[in-house]
């Protein structure tokens, strides 16, 4: 089979993690004879830095003309730092997330037993959990109207807008989640205080229904926050919306040890994508010390999202083998670390050898 792949490399660390995904991908290709067709576009700091625009056409054109996106990171100090830059590289991703129509962010957590020492928690705490997060990711107050500042500049506003729409498609794709994990469902929100929270649980309540074999419970974001943290073994889908999601699975990412571990995908109307988790990282830059795992990983997801499930897998066990020989950049193996460029090879060769070495499930 014929794919087609949009790379956005991004700022940072992007270009170089996004080489070892492709190389990862390129092993696919060479052992299960799938062709991988890559188009490469700008995004981010890199994109403002060449065309004033952090998402321009060419590269939404690029993205919808493929059958997925493959994401690395955006960021830069130059505009972090700036309060003032009126263009920045994180517009450009909440554009592509709103003109693709990204409206879910799929975010597995899971532990590998040789790294939980990483952990800042206890091993008897995060040893065995396994939980998705999904996040709403095109409404909230990342995207409302009005949003600003007062005229004499004293004053800043944002708005937090949900519709019953966007709620409803949210949660069915949870439940669908849900339905092929564990069959039990967590919903996020903040309904003692929040006007939008309330109808996320009023059109939450009246969806539970339609999926009575599905156990579902309700959590206030702060209670949520705490037992991430006390309990991560319990939770197993998890949905929330926009602003509550994008922190509590930046909180969750630390139960495995490092950020450089985990995937996610953003599915939606149009052409999905997928992306570590981590950002752009601009202090390791061209150092060749990046963890490319969880970009690795994100393909993974990517192979997931065609059904090519036995590809996905041998990427998975070629990762968890790696991490078993701790053949690991130094965020992880700060002891006999290895570099961005020899942790992707590594995998890549792992890869073009599953088929003739059984792996377990």
């Amino acid at each position: 089979m014929k794919y087609n792949i949009a790379l956005l490399p991004g700022d940072g660390i992007g270009p170089e993690i996004i080489e070892q995904g492709v190389k990862v991908l390129n092993a696919i290709s060479d052992v299960y004879s799938h062709q991988f067709e890559f188009t490469s576009a700008l995004v981010g700091a890199a994109a403002i830095d060449a065309t004033g625009d952090p998402y321009p056409d060419d590269t939404h054109k690029v993205c919808m003309n493929s059958d997925a996106v493959f994401f690395g990171a955006i960021g830069d100090p130059k505009y972090d730092n700036n309060p003032k830059a009126k263009v920045r590289p994180e517009q450009g991703l909440l554009r592509m997330r709103k003109k693709l129509g990204l409206y879910a962010n799929i975010r597995p957590v899971n532990t590998f037993p040789s790294l939980t020492f990483k952990s800042p928690l206890r091993q008897d705490i995060v040893e065995g959990a396994d939980f998705v997060v999904i996040r709403e990711l095109t409404g909230g107050i990342y995207f409302g109207e009005p949003s600003g500042r007062s005229e004499d500049g004293r004053t800043a506003f944002d708005s937090c807008v949900y519709t019953v729409e966007e709620i409803e498609r949210i949660l069915k794709l949870a439940y669908d989640i849900a339905a092929k994990r564990n069959k039990r469902l967590t919903v996020v929100d903040k309904a003692n205080v929040l006007s939008t929270s309330r109808l996320w649980r009023e059109v939450a309540q009246r969806i539970e229904n339609e999926y009575s074999d599905i156990e579902t419970d309700y959590m206030f974001v702060d209670n949520a926050a705490m037992q991430l943290i006390q309990w991560p073994k319990k939770f197993d889908v998890v949905v929330t919306e926009n602003m509550f999601g994008d922190i509590l699975t930046d909180e969750a990412s630390v139960i495995t040890g490092s950020l450089g571990l985990l995937p996610s995908a953003s599915v939606g109307v149009h052409t999905s994508v997928f992306e570590p988790i981590h950002g752009s990282y601009p202090e390791a830059a061209g150092k060749n010390i990046a963890n490319p795992i969880a970009t690795i990983l994100s393909a993974a997801l990517l192979l997931k999202s065609f059904d090519l499930n036995s590809e996905a897998l041998a990427i998975e066990n070629a990762v968890k083998e790696v991490i078993d020989q701790n053949y690991l950049t130094t965020d992880l193996n700060s002891d006999d670390p290895k570099t961005t460029e020899e942790v992707g090879t590594k995998i890549a060769k792992l890869v073009k050898e599953s088929k003739s070495i059984q792996y377990a499930s």
